[in-house]
């Protein structure tokens, strides 16, 4: 089947036309039907007009050569209902009349929704030239109307591609929208930044592994017609061939492929082309995305403690999970550090997602670290923070979460400055401490130190708000949640850690960065 569509049924422009011939004089209709079947048309016949009304449900006709007068109802009649009734879709009507001859019949007959009228005595020729003019007319307009619709939703298509967060879904979307636009099958191919071939078809679309044969393909596009052996992702209709349209930005880049049944194409191939430059440059833009997210996590875990120190009566674990809704290197941070036979520990979260928020947080890290090798206690070490930060870093401001543990006993000295309160697991009973101070970077009133002792068993967890706060959400929403998951911990605490991510934020992808710091005393 082409692109030329009547209603739901296709029209062969390529091969012979149906005309539907509807005269109830058995003379005139031979002579009819006799020169058009010279003239290569398919002809099919009816006496009256509610037999031609009913054939036309249960053909193909393209054209009607209809007779003015019926015997059931006027040619007139029959014409109006064919041209506004949609089960008949849009079909051309010749009038041919040996009666209504004169200029109120035919400008009737045209006013009724006729595409011609013709008076008798008819010539062949005549008779000929008219219908193959009229379905010129109405191939062109159908062929124009079909490009104008598969434009519409190859717009929509293209909105759809570029809104996909992944390569994965941004390869079903276009194998959905083409298979909207092409009324069947369609492949679309293209390489992960890891170098990995996907190709997605169907709708629902499914995304599986696949390697397009062999081709060189130059910087730009190029359509070309394939066997449909060479494209065995796809169920391919009998006889079929595949039109191939292939898209490549760029040299270092390779080719996006969208493959669709060569028969669903008109000439110059036109939305397969734009189709697949749309979902080539989405691929570029996910494929850049993909490689800067990368980059940017591997900064960000640089610039994070990369080993935890070994400490005798203490268990401890860490997780951090990057955002996956940005590129940006995110301000989240942890440290853990032995001093004078003191295990200290800070989780903090610098305000923003930049290369910005970053360095800040490299350099609170850093300060807060220098402050307590100097020998100064947790609420004396966040105030020398606020005072480094309001003096050097004057625009940013942070939270953190400050303690010193001395892991013979389990006491701990505790200080906050904004942060989430931690929280305590011990026995099977959970509830939060609560260090109180204003966050860094905001002149406010000291941050007062907190002590608490953590007995043999207990488990303290300390995290950043990406692992409860949510849009839609209250945050005591969140901690309830926290302490729900937070009631039983695991013997191992890395396996502890994960599933509070994946219980609290989700197996899918994060809004916001989390680290998590878990200590339990042995």
């Amino acid at each position: 089947m082409n692109e030329t569509t009547r209603g739901t049924r296709p029209v062969d422009t390529h091969g012979r036309a149906t005309v539907l011939v509807v005269d109830d004089s058995a003379t005139k209709r031979y002579l009819l039907v006799s020169w058009l079947t010279r003239a290569g048309f398919s002809v099919l016949e009816a006496e009256t007009g509610g037999e031609a009304l009913s054939r036309l449900l249960e053909s193909d006709a393209d054209l009607v050569v209809l007779d003015v007068k019926l015997p059931d109802m006027s040619g007139f009649e029959v014409c109006e209902r064919i041209k506004t009734d949609p089960r008949y879709g849009v079909l051309p009507v010749i009038h041919v009349s040996a009666h209504a001859v004169d200029v109120n019949d035919r400008t009737q007959g045209l006013n009724r929704g006729a595409d011609a009228y013709l008076v008798e005595p008819i010539e062949p020729d005549e008779l000929i030239a008219t219908a193959q003019a009229v379905l010129r007319y109405y191939r062109a307009r159908q062929r124009a109307e079909l490009l104008a619709e598969r434009m519409v939703r190859l717009a929509e298509t293209t909105l759809a591609i570029n809104s996909a967060s992944t390569l994965p879904a941004l390869l079903a979307a276009a194998a959905e929208g083409a298979n909207d636009i092409f009324g069947g099958p369609v492949a679309v191919v293209a390489e992960t930044s890891e170098g990995e071939s996907l190709a997605a078809v169907g709708k629902p679309a499914a995304v599986r592994r696949w390697a397009v044969p062999s081709h060189r393909v130059a910087v730009g596009s190029l359509v070309r017609t394939d066997e449909t052996a060479d494209w065995d992702v796809a169920q391919w209709p009998e006889g079929e061939t595949v039109a191939v349209a292939a898209a490549r930005l760029r040299i270092d880049r390779p080719p996006v492929y969208v493959a669709a049944p060569g028969s669903s194409q008109t000439p110059g191939f036109p939305v397969l082309r734009q189709l697949s430059q749309a979902v080539a440059a989405a691929v570029e833009a996910q494929r850049s995305f993909d490689e800067e997210h990368r980059i940017a996590v591997t900064l960000q875990r640089s610039l994070l403690q990369s080993q935890l120190p070994d400490v005798p009566g203490v268990e401890r674990a860490v997780l951090y999970e990057p955002a996956g809704a940005q590129t940006e290197v995110g301000g989240d941070f942890y440290e853990l550090t032995v001093l004078n036979n003191q295990l200290m520990v800070a989780i903090g979260d610098v305000a923003g997602h930049s290369l910005h928020a970053a360095t800040v947080m490299a350099e609170l890290r850093h300060a807060v670290r220098a402050y307590a090798v100097e020998g100064h206690p947790p609420g004396a070490v966040l105030e020398l923070a606020n005072r480094f930060m309001r003096t050097v870093l004057p625009e940013d401001s942070a939270t953190l979460c400050l303690l010193t543990m001395e892991p013979a006993t389990g006491r701990i000295r505790m200080a906050g400055a904004g942060h989430l309160p931690p929280l305590v697991h011990v026995d099977g009973e959970v509830h939060f401490l609560e260090p109180r101070g204003t966050l860094l970077g905001i002149d406010g009133p000291p941050r007062h130190e907190l002590e608490y002792t953590l007995p043999p068993g207990g488990t303290l967890v300390l995290y950043t708000d990406g692992l409860i706060e949510r849009r839609d959400a209250d945050i005591d929403e969140g901690l309830a949640a926290l302490a729900s998951c937070a009631g039983e911990v695991e013997a191992d605490l890395d396996v502890f850690c994960r599933r509070l991510l994946t219980q609290l934020a989700g197996a899918g992808e994060k809004a916001d960065d989390i680290a998590v710091v878990a200590l339990r005393r042995s």
